[in-house]
This record gives C-alpha cells, sequence and structure tokens, in this order.
C-alpha cells in the first residue's frame, strides 16, 4: 500500500472491488454484513441502528445482523398477460369511468 507524505492512503478501489458480503451459517444466530456502499452503512446505521463492529483504510465496514431481519429472496412479480380483447375492454371501461368522474366533479 503507497502512502503519501500525510500519511494517508493514496491507492483506491474500483467499483468491482467496493462489494458488499451477507455471510451466515446454520450455527449462528447472526449474519456478517461487510459493505463499501454508502447508502448500505448509513441504512444499516441510522435506519437499524446498527454499529460497524470493524471498518478498513478505503471506507468499508463490517455489521452484525440478527439473521431474521435478512429477508429470503424472492421471485421477480410477474405482470398479468391480458389478450387483445381484454385490454380493448380494460380501455374503454377506463374511459367510460373517466368520462362520469369528470362529470361528477363538474356537479360538485
Amino acid at each position: 500500500m503507497l502512502d503519501d507524505e500525510q500519511g494517508k492512503s493514496t491507492i483506491s478501489l474500483t467499483n468491482e472491488e467496493k462489494e458488499t458480503i451477507i455471510r451466515f451459517d446454520q450455527t449462528q444466530s447472526k449474519a456478517s454484513v461487510f459493505t463499501y456502499n454508502k447508502k448500505w452503512q448509513k441504512h444499516l446505521e441510522k435506519r437499524l441502528g446498527l454499529k460497524p463492529i470493524e471498518e478498513n483504510e478505503f471506507g468499508g465496514k463490517e455489521y452484525e445482523v440478527e439473521k431474521r431481519r435478512i429477508p429470503m429472496p424472492r421471485a421477480p412479480r410477474v405482470g398479468r398477460k391480458f389478450t387483445e380483447k381484454q385490454k380493448i375492454e380494460a380501455r374503454e371501461r377506463l374511459s367510460k369511468a373517466r368520462k362520469t368522474r369528470k362529470l361528477n366533479k363538474v356537479k360538485k
């Protein structure tokens, strides 16, 4: 590692090297979260009230969190598939509802 005259590190990490790692096993109730991401660090500290247990000179911080607070990954939601006929019917219903709403506003 190279240092400048003030003793600060002059080596910086690439975006690919600035990773976030969530690590846990079956034997412990806590998980380890290590991240360089400032948004994650802010979330963990401000919103969850965690304190870093370790920091490195490149801005990475490690936290311990209960495993139950880490949600299981979910499959992405897939939108409903409409037939052309269903799209036309929905368009007509929406148009009619908008006209009715506009008329009701004018009456009041």
